[in-house]
């Protein structure tokens, strides 16, 4: 067990009043945020750099973190966006062939306060049972200030999530004499969505959130990716009607995790928050066209109630094995598919990534 901090002492306070004891890592000090898990066995720096965990506290399933300890290639993005980060034991002498530093240090720079030495299975148990909560990291005294905390916890909301993480400015990628123009929408994007697009022979253009129909007209891409972010979709109106406009264009649409919840909304869908969402990297989800299932990567905590939307607009293409909710939709109205997963996964599974192909093909239909 790797004490960090010289064991000075933490804590992880409920919603519900439950403390746990642990060991402060990372920087010091008191973080609110939604108590969430994951349930990935590699992976923990693509966690950490994922826009999408904006607000949350996460905890790692997986007993032992740090093993491989980190580069600064796995990044998903320049900056951590996690509230926190819970996991049971730390690895104290990573090894790896591309290692560069250690998770802790990664922690200290980014001001990210965790806690090590908690029994993970008992807090995830909880969570499962009674679904996410809000709670508190701390390295101060949790007895002297409980009720305090208590009161600030069950106030806190993860509200402007998208506004937060979107990037303000408009930036160009490309390789070697690209072939397509795709403009991806920035709602607290992966680097791997741009990446895999880049890969395919595509000039991607990251535009911020809040970016109109009369931008993208402008520009005239071949095709649009509305990528993965954090927060609770509803509260994007201004988004939700942007898309609205930005889909009678016809121009080809490809969605991921918000992208998709976005969609589903600007097309008469409703969205939900799930008990406590699905967070991992081996998630079953069934395509309902061919039947087969797939391994995915997942990250979300709200999702598209299928029946919302009219057989007139769109259809549910997947859905997830385990809990029957609507893992992608494809539209009829509009020239667009959606997935609730991350087909980029980087580490996870790449059994989806066929569909960043079918996208490309959809650009070469409409080009001709």
């Amino acid at each position: 067990m790797s004490l960090f901090n010289q064991g000075k002492k933490a804590y992880l306070l409920l919603a519900d009043g439950q403390i746990f004891e642990g060991i402060s890592c990372g920087a010091s000090g008191t973080v609110i945020g939604e108590v969430v898990f994951t349930t990935g066995l590699t992976g923990y720096q693509e966690t950490l750099t994922d826009p999408s965990y904006y607000g949350q506290i996460v905890t790692q399933t997986f007993p032992l973190i740090g093993n491989y300890g980190v580069n600064h290639e796995d990044n998903e993005s320049s900056s951590s966006y996690v509230s926190g980060y819970i996991v049971r034991e730390w690895c104290n002498a990573p090894s790896n062939f591309r290692m560069e530093g250690n998770i802790n240090d990664f922690l200290t720079e980014h001001n990210i306060i965790g806690i090590c030495n908690i029994d993970t299975r008992r807090l995830t148990r909880i969570i499962r049972e009674v679904g996410v909560m809000n709670g508190v990291i701390t390295t101060d005294d949790v007895y002297a200030k409980k009720d305090e905390l208590l009161e600030k916890i069950r106030a806190y909301e993860i509200r402007d999530a998208v506004k937060s993480v979107t990037g303000r400015e408009t930036i160009t990628y490309s390789g070697d004499s690209p072939k397509y123009k795709v403009m991806l929408f920035d709602f607290g994007y992966k680097r791997n969505i741009r990446q895999e697009l880049v890969n395919r022979g595509c000039e991607v253009i990251v535009v911020p959130a809040d970016t109109t129909a009369e931008a993208v007209k402008a520009v005239n891409p071949d095709g649009i990716m509305f990528s993965n972010g954090p927060g609770d979709p509803s509260e994007n109106t201004e988004i939700i009607e942007n898309i609205r406009e930005i889909q009678k264009l016809g121009i080809p649409i490809f969605g991921i995790c918000l992208g998709h919840q976005l969609m589903a909304l600007a097309n008469g869908g409703r969205t939900e928050k799930l008990k406590y969402g699905h967070r991992g990297a081996n998630q079953p989800v069934i395509d309902l066209e061919s039947g087969l299932t797939y391994v995915t990567s997942q990250n979300h905590g709200y999702a598209v109630v299928g029946d919302s939307i009219s057989p007139e607009i769109g259809s549910v293409s997947h859905i997830n094995a385990n809990d029957k909710t609507c893992e992608g939709i494809r539209y009829s109205m509009v020239n667009a598919f959606t997935v609730q997963f991350h087909p980029e996964a980087h580490g996870g599974p790449l059994d989806t990534a066929y569909l960043f192909d079918e996208f490309i093909k959809n650009m070469d239909k409409e080009g001709k």
